[in-house]
């Protein structure tokens, strides 16, 4: 492909290096342009190389220190841009094409909005989430005001701070443990609000921006109109055209094509909402929305993600090569005084927000500090307004500062958490405590193995008393007709209120290896007449327990996997009495290996596996021994 460019001497210069353009022109002119053709094209390599080295040696240096990969990205293009090593002078050129992928963020975000998923969190999407945002909003609205920002900058300023960084609020739920649990919902639950939130937001910035000096009060409605039909028209294309379109491509089986048509999609919205005034990313996002409930979803999530990527990667390059520390060091005062202003008043607002919403105190505390900080769509809020011309160099380099400082002190606040949250307290509601039960059988831990290992001695007729330490587990038991008492089997006092002096079985079920070590040492110090049987986790934990001296122990996943064998050979055609004569072998195997390393160790019995590694064998066997020995696979070829 031949590249046309018209260089500073006025005269076109193709991509071919050995013919000049332009008539006329002799061989050392010829050359010359050569030469700078080639400069030209080795320093836009430099410029690549610079950006992707940037991001790979900062984005994994700032995760292994618990930041995040956002941070990551701004210090690498701090460190490469106009006040680091100089590599790039210009870094709206930069951020002008890495918007694409912000675009693509609020299209992949639009694809997680499945109306059903949003219905099932309403009352925490719409309920909390918006009460966090507007009152945080208000809240940090007149912070700006106090510190002398205009009405409209100090609105923006807000709405942009009470947005919180999903990329770090995530990570740090997943490394807690803590996404799927209930305040783990909620906080999930205000990010997808937030996600949503930018979407008005930027088209909020559209309306705000400064009018032309011609345009009046009927050209404003007219571009209102105008907008209003773009985006029903967009709603219309996706309801009754995306579908069918995404059909035809798929009977193509080109993978290259969906990729392609994913990128039309995405863009091709962006570019109509363009085109009416509206911001890309609400185009973006109302495509996404409208692909949601696509059985294509999952195909078009993956197509667009590496470009996602890659394009808000470079995003975040470009807005860390944007902070002017010429500035910074002008106004340090109103940065070092706006961090901890804007976090403490946000967190207020979220802690007012949650317990309006009958969220506990601790509950409260942890929404608060986990999303204290300032997000990476405050970067993009703050871009936008600053490109209409609503935010000035300085503002937009302020408030990119007091973002990016937030962000990089939310891991210690986190880690804070420890001292701040009170002790966990569980509600007791409709949950009746152990008191002197007198169950034949003593069950601790109602779990996924508790409840299985309950119905054949129910099915009995046997006594059982159950008890478990999670009231949520507790509550949710009942309706399926079980009576479950709270209490911990690590403790003695309980296990005497809940009648293990007087049960003739006592079976331990919890999912905590740790704990069910420590019900073993008191149950067999305190109650040695009882039978224990106890639920182990794997081979090492079963061996510890046969020397522990427990009466049964069974490995929690052993027989399920065991059938689970058996059904596959039946499933490959082997004959029924086969398959279980097989996995009768297994069992026996297993069971001698298993008395082998009761003395000899983890090691001891390996011959008795049945492993994958090619063993050495003759190229031709004996003929008597090929006489002598059916092939395995005769069976399953006759009964196939």
């Amino acid at each position: 492909m031949c590249a046309l460019r018209v260089n500073p001497n006025g005269w076109l210069r193709t991509g071919s290096l050995d013919k000049p353009a332009r008539l006329g022109l002799n061989r050392s002119e010829g050359l010359m342009g050569a030469k700078v053709a080639a400069a030209e094209q080795g320093t836009d390599l430099v410029h690549v190389v610079a950006l992707l080295g940037a991001a790979v040696i900062a984005v994994p240096l700032f995760k292994r220190a618990g930041l995040g990969s956002v941070l990551g990205y701004l210090a690498a293009g701090l460190a490469i841009g106009p006040f680091g090593l100089r590599l790039f002078t210009d870094p709206q050129a930069i951020l002008h094409v890495a918007e694409l992928g912000v675009v693509m963020f609020l299209f992949i975000i639009g694809l997680e909005m499945q109306p059903s998923r949003l219905w099932a969190l309403r009352r925490e999407i719409f309920g909390l989430g918006v009460a966090q945002v507007v009152v945080c909003g208000a809240l940090l609205t007149g912070v700006g005001m106090l510190a002398g920002f205009s009405p409209v900058v100090a609105f923006l300023a807000a709405m942009g701070f009470a947005l919180s960084s999903t990329a770090i609020v995530a990570q740090i739920l997943d490394e807690r443990g803590d996404t799927s649990t209930p305040v783990g919902q909620r906080v999930v639950s205000v990010l997808l609000l937030q996600d949503l939130a930018i979407v008005p937001l930027l088209a909020l910035v559209a309306f705000l921006a400064p009018a032309a000096p011609q345009a009046t009060a009927g050209s404003r409605w007219i571009a209102i109109g105008v907008a209003l039909a773009a985006i029903a028209a967009l709603v219309a294309a996706g309801r009754w055209l995306l579908n069918p379109f995404f059909r035809i491509l798929a009977d193509a089986y080109a993978r290259e094509v969906m990729t392609a048509a994913a990128l039309l999609v995405v863009l091709g919205a962006a570019l109509i909402m363009q085109m009416t005034g509206l911001s890309m990313a609400l185009g973006a996002f109302l495509a996404g929305v409208l692909l949601s409930e696509s059985t294509f979803r999952h195909q078009l999530e993956a197509d667009i993600e590496p470009f996602r990527g890659i394009l808000l990667g470079l995003f975040f390059l470009g807005v860390g090569m944007s902070l002017d520390l010429a500035v910074l060091a002008r106004h340090w005062p109103l940065i070092l005084a706006g961090v901890p202003a804007y976090m403490l008043v946000k967190s207020g607002g979220i802690y007012f927000a949650a317990r309006l919403f009958k969220g506990s105190h601790r509950d409260g505390i942890y929404l608060a500090t986990l999303l204290a900080q300032g997000g990476e769509f405050a970067f993009v809020l703050y871009a936008a307004a600053a490109a209409v011309g609503l935010f000035d160099a300085t503002t937009n380099a302020v408030l990119t500062a007091i973002v990016i400082i937030s962000m990089a002190v939310t891991p210690l606040g986190v880690f804070a958490l420890r001292w701040l949250l009170p002790a966990d307290e569980q509600s007791m509601d409709g949950v009746d405590v152990a008191e002197d039960l007198h169950g034949t059988v003593l069950l601790i831990g109602f779990g996924r193995f508790g409840q299985v290992a309950s119905q054949s001695l129910l099915a009995r007729g046997f006594e059982v008393s159950i008890i478990d330490n999670d009231t949520e587990m507790i509550r949710s038991a009942a309706p399926f007709g079980f009576k479950v008492y709270y209490g911990d089997g690590t403790r003695l006092d309980l296990l005497h209120t809940a009648g293990a002096g007087k049960a003739k079985a006592i079976l331990v079920c919890v999912d905590k290896r740790d704990a069910a070590d420590r019900i073993v040492a008191l149950v067999q110090h305190e109650f040695p007449l009882a039978k224990l049987l106890v639920r182990s986790f794997d081979r090492e934990h079963a061996l510890k327990l046969v020397e522990a001296g427990v009466d049964l122990q069974i490995r929690e996943t052993f027989e399920s996997a065991m059938r689970f064998g058996e059904m596959a050979l039946r499933e490959l055609g082997v004959p029924d009495d086969e398959a279980s004569e097989t996995a009768e072998d297994i069992r026996r195997r297993d069971a001698e290996r298993f008395a082998l390393e009761t003395t000899g160790g983890l090691l001891a019995g390996r011959d008795l596996l049945h492993g994958n590694v090619p063993q050495p064998v003759p190229f031709t066997k004996p003929k008597r021994q090929r006489a002598a020995e059916p092939s395995p696979l005769d069976s399953v070829e006759k009964n196939g």
